[in-house]
């Protein structure tokens, strides 16, 4: 008689290490991407581009979820939000993670290679930035705008991808991401700025006691306007910067809709609930969605 017991299937514990349910994580990655390779092609950019930034955003969100959660895993314990995550409470060991995490940076790299060598340059930053945030709470008094570097780098490797050539070297890199790509990635940092300091809000009473640093522990009672603060400076830089673009009506109704939205999320954080800043930045990628809706239209429709 046949006594083996099955193992249970590991599947459920690498999706939710990944965070398959929660999808907001890689949307707010994805928009800001799509429109800046919106921008760069001068409007549609074609399947294989779409395709590779569409999936290369989900795998190396997931990719930083593995390695973000491996370098908190003591810290996580203490916080009830991030308690029950695999690897911190002990279903996945640490190299199942860090193998997961190894295996979806490589598939991704694999995509960028179908692209061009500045592309393929420039990914190696925006790994060594990946691989960096996770740590930077352990010293940064500001850890979010390390954040909003990881999150924005799609900006430049969009164009890169969208008008590099054939040849490798800095020379080549610096043709093939104009001056203004770098400006968007400054102006989406903002952005990263206000959503992210709105979920260290949800943590800070945890984060407090573990001693993590954040933005919402540094800013302390100044947290909801330097969030509304963050919210009007990415919307007024990224404004300023399509219109100088030659973005018209289609995208100030899409930066108007945005506008529109970060005002509701006043209305939710401002009581300092975890509930409400959950909500606001859970709700973030209908923000970046809008922005991107009138960039796609407004290049569509001219």
């Amino acid at each position: 008689m046949d006594t083996t017991v099955a193992r249970p299937s590991r599947l459920p514990l690498y999706l939710d290490l990944v965070r398959w349910d929660r999808p907001a994580g890689w949307l707010l990655l994805l928009w800001p991407t799509l429109s800046a390779l919106w921008i760069a092609a001068d409007g549609w950019p074609g399947w294989h581009l779409l395709l590779v930034f569409v999936f290369g955003t989900v795998l190396m969100r997931s990719a930083g979820c593995c390695i973000n959660d491996v370098a908190d895993r003591d810290y996580d314990r203490h916080v009830k939000r991030t308690a029950q995550r695999p690897v911190t409470r002990g279903a996945l060991s640490v190299p199942e993670a860090l193998t997961l995490g190894a295996g979806l940076a490589l598939v991704s790299f694999g995509l960028v290679l179908t692209t061009n060598p500045s592309a393929v340059l420039l990914s190696f930053a925006a790994l060594a930035v990946t691989l960096i945030y996770p740590y930077a709470k352990r010293v940064f008094a500001m850890p979010q705008s390390v954040l909003g570097v990881a999150f924005s780098f799609g900006i430049p490797m969009a164009f890169a991808a969208a008008l590099g050539g054939t040849d490798w070297g800095l020379s080549a890199l610096h043709a093939a991401v104009p001056p203004h790509a770098w400006w968007l990635l400054l102006s989406n940092l903002f952005w990263v700025l206000a959503y992210d300091t709105e979920y260290a809000m949800v943590d800070r009473d945890d984060d407090l006691r573990v001693g993590m640093k954040t933005s919402a522990i540094t800013l302390g009672r100044w947290d909801v306007a330097a969030v509304m603060g963050f919210y009007a400076a990415y919307l007024i830089s990224w404004t300023g910067l399509g219109l100088a673009l030659g973005l018209g009506r289609i995208f100030l109704l899409g930066m108007a809709a945005a506008a529109a939205q970060a005002a509701w999320h006043f209305t939710l954080i401002r009581g300092r609930s975890r509930e409400g800043c959950f909500k606001a930045f859970r709700q973030n990628h209908w923000l970046g969605l809008a922005v991107f809706a009138g960039v796609a239209l407004d290049l569509a429709l001219r």
